[in-house]
């Protein structure tokens, strides 16, 4: 069996530290190791570049002894990542975020950019808080778009991986035939959770601000993580600037977000973990 690869782009920020305390407890758990990347912009950068990262490595704790391999090249953020992840084959990227706004950092827009640039999925961090069991508890919005489904089988993986609970949320309708639909992504998510022995409960909340519904009710279970889809990925002009996705990614209550791209047939690439 191959080893896994998790990557975590690091730009010697605090919520760069705190993706990579994520990745290493997650790579602990599921035998991984993890490749730290630096980007610079120019050749001459490098050495020091260099320094800086042996240096945070050095000081990480790592009491798991989690391979630790680091990364610097010449390029930008928004087509290394992406390429570097092709390159070696990475299952999943840990990413931190400086929320809505910042100063020469990722943040939310800019987050989204980097992930829709990539067919690996994301965990973006904006906190180094995880337990040392990974995630216990993922929230999984499930609305009407029929791209969102994709993202319950990477959901599935790592619940197995992580002994998770998954608690999908779907969103209320007033409309007789949406709320048929609503009932029946309920009952198909029960069923695909149950069927791979997942603990699983559902919930339905407003469909009115729907996001921040979804967010108070993570807070509520104490959610470890949030899984979404990025429907900005097929966007016919490629549009950054999602407010579903970048009010979730950068959520005040400061919850870890999985985001993945929707495959399509000319897009398919191998799910996270796929056994």
């Amino acid at each position: 069996m191959n080893t896994k690869s998790l990557i975590v782009p690091h730009d010697f920020t605090d919520v760069a530290d705190a993706a990579l305390k994520h990745a290493i407890i997650t790579a602990a758990i599921i035998d991984a190791e993890v490749h730290v990347l630096h980007v610079v912009e120019k050749r001459t950068d490098i050495s020091k570049a260099e320094k800086k990262l042996n240096n945070i490595i050095a000081s990480t704790d790592n009491t798991n002894n989690v391979k630790i391999i680091e990364h610097t090249r010449v390029g930008n953020i928004f087509d290394d990542i992406g390429d570097f992840a092709s390159e070696i084959g990475a299952e999943l990227i840990f990413m931190g975020t400086h929320g809505a706004h910042g100063w020469q950092h990722i943040t939310g827009s800019h987050a989204l950019k980097v992930v829709t640039s990539s067919q690996v999925p994301f965990i973006i961090i904006q906190d180094d808080k995880i337990s040392e069991n990974g995630y216990d508890d993922i929230v999984v919005p499930l609305d009407l778009h029929k791209e969102t489904k994709q993202k319950l089988t990477i959901v599935a993986n790592m619940a197995k991986y992580f002994n998770s609970r998954v608690h999908v949320v779907i969103p209320d309708e007033s409309d007789e035939f949406l709320m048929h639909t609503v009932k029946a992504n309920i009952i198909f998510a029960n069923k695909f959770f149950a069927e791979r022995g997942i603990e699983v409960t559902a919930e339905i909340a407003s469909s009115r601000d729907f996001d921040e519904e979804v967010i108070k009710f993570a807070e509520k279970v104490n959610a470890d993580l949030i899984a979404i889809m990025n429907l900005q990925k097929n966007q016919l002009f490629g549009s950054f600037t999602g407010k579903h996705e970048q009010v979730m990614i950068t959520n005040p209550a400061k919850i870890p977000v999985l985001i993945v791209n929707p495959v399509t047939k000319s897009n398919s690439v191998q799910y996270f973990f796929a056994q």
